[in-house]
């Protein structure tokens, strides 16, 4: 889902990256390769190492979906933080700038789905603004290898829909990929979250888009 706009937007092509699947194209006579890590920070650190030992980068992106940790920040807004927070060992890492934005607040990476109203806003009173599951680990490698990062991530839902849950979390396989059976599940035991869950579709997919063109616009003008 969230590869999906940038695969279209550049015209990227099917690629192998050491075995897994990847794209690849160009932006404005610059290469591009682009893949899904899955989920989680495990998936996301093995799926960075293998790009950056298959490629020569010069700069990684990681562009895709977040959680708000507020009920006023409109779905589809793009979020810059200033640092993103690693929530298992509290390491910040501080994202290359890139495009015209205004980074503030901080961003928390960790592999558990935060869904207590409580711990929301304690995370909240911290300075944190969103919510991820891969980024830490994406700019820890980055960082490792003397690489710059920089990430666009757009919010695609907000603690009071109530639509983030575990249940609905274990919709997806880690990979990203839908799991058909889970779903059917869902619904069978859920009809009538069906039309909560279409608008939490729609406003994930404005969130896959604008992050997309955030991130292009920005390389552009780099």
């Amino acid at each position: 889902m969230e590869a999906k706009p940038l695969v279209r937007r550049l015209s990227l092509r099917k690629t192998d990256v050491r075995g897994s699947p990847g794209y690849t194209g160009s932006l404005d006579g610059r290469p591009v390769v682009a893949i899904v890590t899955g989920m989680g920070t495990k998936l996301a650190r093995e799926g960075t190492a293998r790009l950056l030992d298959a490629v020569g980068v010069a700069h990684v992106l990681v562009v895709g979906i977040t959680g708000a940790v507020d009920d006023d920040t409109p779905i589809g807004t793009l979020m810059l933080p200033e640092v993103v927070v690693d929530a298992v060992t509290k390491t910040e890492h501080r994202p290359a700038p890139l495009g015209d934005g205004s980074p503030h607040g901080k961003m928390w990476t960790g592999d558990e789905l935060t869904t207590d109203l409580h711990v929301v806003a304690e995370l909240r009173n911290s300075g944190v603004v969103c919510l991820d599951m891969e980024t830490a680990a994406i700019a820890d490698l980055a960082e490792q290898r003397g690489i710059p990062w920089s990430v666009f991530r757009v919010v695609s839902d907000r603690p009071s829909d109530g639509t983030a849950t575990d249940e609905v979390f274990h919709l997806s396989n880690q990979d990203g990929t839908p799991n058909g059976r889970a779903v059917l599940r869902f619904f069978l035991r859920h009809p009538g979250r069906l039309p909560a869950m279409a608008r939490f579709a729609k406003g994930a997919k404005l969130a896959t888009e604008n992050a997309a063109d955030a991130a292009i616009r920005a390389c552009a003008h780099a």
